[in-house]
């Protein structure tokens, strides 16, 4: 059964860790995910963006299918389904089809209205048990055509959008999404500290996991930050399996065209990357 990811993040926040967010493009995708995080026992968000939304042809198949895998698997870990950089609009829907966790990116309106729609969503959260993730300061890199460059949130703002109710905030600190270029200046530590003194206990989140080096994440979290978002590097390492099962001529070997064979190495690679992130945030055995 989905669970809101307020109960697994406060938890992680208090006890100096930080639970996953893993985004998932497919069945492979929830079936990798899912399965690591059973057999290491940690807590896991499972990250839905509103173009993998439409891929995966709409928000009440991934329900379906998500809840399915747990009750198939065998999964007694807390798993929450959330909408990631979710509009306003996009937000209402997943709310509809079942999610138990959602994000309202409104961090490029004006910080007013941002706070206006926030509001409102709180309000529906709070009533149907889901928990809200907010946004304060843009994210950099590009995520499904919104793109930030690494900027910095303002911590006043980020208290602003924390006081209204929301489970988790995240904050632009010099993160960036998809790969990091060489001249990136790294996270920005004194903005994160700012903004943990003004907002207490609320878990962190930061975005853009994929390629920040393990002792500025693990920095990180001993400031509070208590969600990490991973995508690009499993579909690097998914990438570069299949990529190789393929080159290998492994694909003309017996039946080895078939889709579950084809993708099978992909999918360990998934495994693989996920066993890492959840080892180096601390997850393991606390579910």
């Amino acid at each position: 059964m989905l669970v809101s990811a307020k109960e697994m993040l406060n938890k992680a926040k208090a006890g100096k860790y930080a639970v996953g967010q893993f985004n998932i493009n497919n069945l492979e995708w929830t079936k990798a995910i899912l399965q690591t995080a059973e057999e290491l026992k940690s807590p896991v968000i499972l990250g839905v963006s509103e173009g993998a939304g439409k891929y995966m042809c709409g928000y009440t198949t991934i329900v379906g299918m998500v809840n399915g895998m747990i009750n198939e698997l065998g999964i007694t870990v807390p798993v929450a389904l959330h909408l990631d950089h979710g509009s306003y609009e996009g937000a209402l829907k997943c709310i509809e089809a079942g999610f138990s966790s959602v994000m309202f990116d409104g961090s490029h309106y004006p910080i007013e209205e941002n706070i206006a729609k926030t509001k409102e969503l709180v309000a529906i959260c709070e009533e149907k048990g889901l928990s809200l993730e907010a946004e304060v300061g843009a994210i950099g890199g590009e995520e499904d055509g919104v793109i930030g460059s690494g900027e910095v949130a303002d911590p006043n703002e980020c208290k602003m959008i924390a006081d209204l109710g929301v489970t988790m905030l995240a904050a632009g600190i010099g993160n960036i999404h998809g790969k990091y270029p060489a001249n990136w200046a790294g996270l920005s530590f004194d903005t994160l500290d700012d903004i943990q003194k003004l907002t207490g206990t609320m878990p962190l989140v930061l975005h853009g996991g994929t390629g920040i080096p393990a002792d500025m994440i693990k920095k990180a979290i001993s400031l509070g930050v208590s969600k990490i978002n991973v995508n690009t590097e499993c579909q690097l390492a998914f990438a570069e399996a299949t990529r190789k099962y393929i080159e290998a001529g492994k694909d003309l070997e017996g039946k080895g065209f078939d889709p579950r064979k084809l993708l099978a190495d992909g999918t360990a690679a998934i495994k693989a990357t996920v066993k890492e992130k959840m080892e180096l945030f601390g997850s393991v055995g606390k579910a």
